[in-house]
């Protein structure tokens, strides 16, 4: 199997460590980051091939490291979440929030969008163990829905249709039928770092703190397969599916990246990608064939492949 592994820029920051790395939606011509420095940081990668570091954009209102981001379908507006306990959501030509959504009571570690191309609602996921839904058309302060099942702090989730999966911390991952009005439950044994459902919304790619990722049937809670051979057993590390969902990503805590064969689970790419720093952070832009990841190397961090 042939995967992007050549290295093509180098995107340069302001020197703190990657939390996040998103590509804009459809083309993906764009790439968004966040940071331990309080910023976020937009890229044209093509530019950064060049000879510049390719930043075009920084926005900046959160008072605390941001810890992820979420792109609406029409890249007008993204959605950012940190250590402030709020969900900010952003103008990209303005540079500027046009919501602010206060009501978590601990840091806010993920969020996504949905609805309406993906731009109606934004979800946000938090250390004080709730999931927040908040409607972006509405002027109210407070979340249509909040979600309170997790037993500890709320890692990692993905939306997709009417279908929200959360991985928390207690081990069990949760799929919200917001249609149905269900919730399942799958105990996975281990703390979640990251969740991430398939482009057929049948499969779910669970990474935990066991040095192991997952991909669970959404139907009856099996494992279908699992890729091994990364190290990850104190970070949340982020895993990505690529390449029409052929390939899995992730970074590790030995500083390489590491990419399976989705099928067979047998690592086919170990790429040594951030001088031996924590790669915590991945995105996969599937009509380029290109991906990209970050870390905590700090100066360079964000090798896009």
């Amino acid at each position: 199997m042939k995967v992007p592994n050549h290295p093509i820029a180098k995107l340069t920051g302001d020197g703190g460590a990657v939390h996040c790395v998103q590509y804009s939606s459809g083309l993906g011509q764009y790439i968004l980051t966040g940071t331990s420095t309080r910023h976020i940081n937009l890229y044209n990668p093509s530019k950064a091939a060049s000879s510049s570091s390719g930043l075009i954009q920084t926005y900046s209102a959160h008072g605390y490291e941001v810890l992820d981001l979420a792109i609406s379908g029409d890249n007008a507006r993204f959605a950012s979440v940190g250590g402030d306990k709020q969900v900010f959501l952003w103008d990209v030509a303005t540079a500027r929030t046009v919501r602010r959504w206060a009501g978590h009571f601990g840091r806010v570690n993920c969020v996504g969008m949905g609805g309406e191309e993906e731009g109606g609602v934004v979800v946000s996921g938090s250390y004080d163990a709730t999931v927040r839904i908040w409607d972006c058309k509405s002027q109210s302060t407070k979340p249509i829905q909040v979600l309170e099942d997790s037993k500890d702090s709320v890692s990692s989730l993905d939306v997709l249709g009417h279908e929200i999966v959360t991985g928390s911390v207690d081990g069990k991952m949760r799929l919200y039928d917001l249609r149905m009005g269900m919730m399942y439950v799958d105990t996975i044994g281990y703390p979640i770092t990251s969740v991430q459902q398939t482009k057929d919304g049948n499969g779910v790619l669970v990474s935990t703190l066991d040095s192991v990722i997952r991909l669970m049937d959404k139907s009856n809670g099996q494992m279908l397969q699992s890729y091994k051979g990364h190290v990850n057993t104190e970070y949340r590390i982020r895993s990505c599916l690529g390449l029409a969902d052929s390939i899995v990503i992730s970074g590790s805590e030995d500083g390489k990246m590491y990419i399976w064969d989705f099928l067979e689970g047998k690592v086919v790419e170990s790429l040594a990608a951030h001088d031996g720093k924590v790669a915590s952070a991945v995105s996969c832009c599937s009509p380029r064939k290109e991906w990209a990841s970050a870390g905590t190397d700090g100066e360079n961090p964000f090798p896009t492949y």
